[in-house]
């Protein structure tokens, strides 16, 4: 039997058969590049399905000879819509693309979280000659002093009679890039001499696992994470020092903030350390600035921290 169509219906017929079969392939692709990239059809490598529907239209039309205007207005819809199914993949695949960013984050988040572990106490302590003499010039109950400003330090002022809120602390870097030394382990991106802006390979991440521990105590901090040594050097503490007026009166009564740094000496010859138990870990240094009003209850905050990590872990020489 032989039947006879017009080109009108037979294009009409391809809109309705092929479209749904276009959706079913997109949505097939989209699953399958989910589960196995390797395995994926990609309408891009291959010659694509729209545009072998593309060609059998052509050749619809070379073959009818003239093309009517109605048969051009029915090519220009079934071709609007081809475009549609093309722009629906592409935001199928951007949202895959997407979603494998967000789980790249998601799994570098997983590798740099941070467990806090309770402190070992009870271990043997001492401190690794370095072969460089003490600087020490005075001495509180084995918390070693290095005055080198004019004022007079006695007991009086050294004691530590001062009650602290602990309820918030805030954190901040004047030096924010400061780095460490890389491995094969922990390797980064430098932005400049043991610097980096790679967050959790500099001192800021220290300031994560203080905050961290911090927090087991149920102590609230603000930790600021802001650069103040990038894009430049120079200036950083002027920059800091707006960082910590807008801390502090954001976040009135607060009594403890620190600006956490790295000691910049890199010599192992030279550096100070200590090995507690089997493991060298930095010396605990407070650097207190005398010229202001609260020098002496900055000097007395640091002298009793110091003698609390005495007595976890006693020095011995």
């Amino acid at each position: 039997m032989i039947k006879v169509f017009r080109i009108k219906d037979l294009i009409k017929y391809f809109i309705r058969v092929l479209i749904p079969i276009v959706v079913l392939l997109i949505i097939l692709q989209t699953f399958s590049k989910q589960k196995n990239n390797s395995q994926s059809i990609s309408l891009k490598t291959q010659k694509p399905l729209i545009g072998c529907i593309s060609d059998t239209i052509a050749q619809i039309n070379i073959v009818n000879g003239n093309t009517t205007k109605e048969e051009k207005k029915t090519r220009f819809i079934f071709l609007s819509e081809l475009d549609i199914m093309e722009n629906l993949k592409e935001n199928l695949e951007n949202n895959i693309k997407e979603d494998d960013v967000q789980n790249e984050i998601e799994e570098k988040s997983e590798e740099n979280k941070i467990t806090v572990e309770e402190a070992k106490t009870g271990l043997k302590t001492e401190v690794i000659d370095s072969g460089v003499a003490a600087r020490s010039t005075n001495e509180y109950h084995g918390v070693q002093i290095n005055n080198t400003s004019d004022k007079e330090l006695n007991e009086d002022i050294l004691i530590p009679n001062i009650d602290i809120n602990k309820s918030n602390v805030i954190i901040y870097h004047t030096h924010t890039c400061e780095s460490y030394t890389p491995t094969e382990q922990f390797n980064y991106e430098a932005s400049g001499n043991y610097r980096s802006i790679d967050l959790n390979f500099s001192v800021a991440r220290v300031g994560d696992e203080l905050e961290a521990a911090l927090g087991t105590y149920g102590i609230n901090v603000i930790h600021d994470k802001t650069y103040h040594d990038y894009p430049a050097y120079n200036g950083s503490y002027s920059r800091s020092l707006i960082t910590a007026q807008n801390a502090l009166n954001n976040n009135q009564g607060t009594d403890i903030i620190i600006d956490l740094h790295r000691d910049a000496i890199a010599d192992p010859n030279y550096a100070p350390k200590v090995k507690i138990g089997e493991e060298y870990v930095s010396q605990l240094m407070f650097v207190i600035g005398v010229n202001h009003d609260n020098w002496n209850q900055n000097l007395k905050f640091a002298v009793k921290v110091m003698e609390k990590a005495n007595e976890l872990y006693p020095r011995t020489f």
